[in-house]
C-alpha cells in the first residue's frame, strides 16, 4: 500500500511539473506575441511595404495559433493534474485507512498478550497459594 501511495505521489509531482512547464511555455508565447506586436506597431509607424506588413501579420497569426494550441495543452494538462490529485488523495486515504487498521490490530494483539500474561500470572499466583497451603 505504501508503494502505491509513493508512486501516486511521484506521478502527481510529474503531472504538476508538466502543467507548470506548459503554463510557462504559454506565458513565453504570450510575451513573445506582445513584443512582436509592439515591434509591428513601431515598424508600421515608420512605414512598411506591403510585403513587410504581410510578413508581420502572418507571423502574428502563427503566434496566435501556437498560443491557442498551448492554451489547449495547458487545459488538458490541468485536467490530468486534477485527476492525478484525485488518485493521490485516494491512495493517501487508503493508506491512512490501512494504517488505522494495522494500528487497531496491533493494539488488539497487545491487549490479547497482556491478558495472556495476566492470566499466566494469576495461574502462577494461584498455584503458589495452593502450594503454600499444602505445606
Amino acid at each position: 500500500m505504501q508503494d502505491r501511495s509513493d508512486e501516486a505521489t511521484r506521478a502527481l509531482a510529474r503531472l504538476i511539473a508538466a502543467e507548470r512547464d506548459a503554463r510557462n511555455r504559454l506565458e513565453m508565447l504570450q510575451q513573445y506575441r506582445d513584443e512582436y506586436r509592439e515591434r509591428f506597431r513601431q515598424a508600421a509607424q515608420n512605414g512598411l511595404r506591403q510585403s513587410e506588413w504581410h510578413n508581420y501579420h502572418e507571423f502574428l497569426n502563427r503566434l496566435d495559433e501556437a498560443i491557442t494550441q498551448q492554451v489547449a495543452t495547458v487545459t488538458r494538462q490541468a485536467t490530468h493534474t486534477a485527476a492525478g490529485q484525485e488518485r493521490w488523495q485516494h491512495q493517501r486515504t487508503r493508506l491512512q485507512a490501512f494504517d488505522a487498521l494495522h494500528e487497531r490490530h496491533r493494539a488488539s494483539e497487545a491487549r490479547r498478550e497482556l491478558r495472556q500474561e495476566q492470566k499466566a500470572q494469576d495461574e502462577f499466583a494461584a498455584r503458589r497459594t495452593d502450594d503454600d497451603e499444602k505445606h
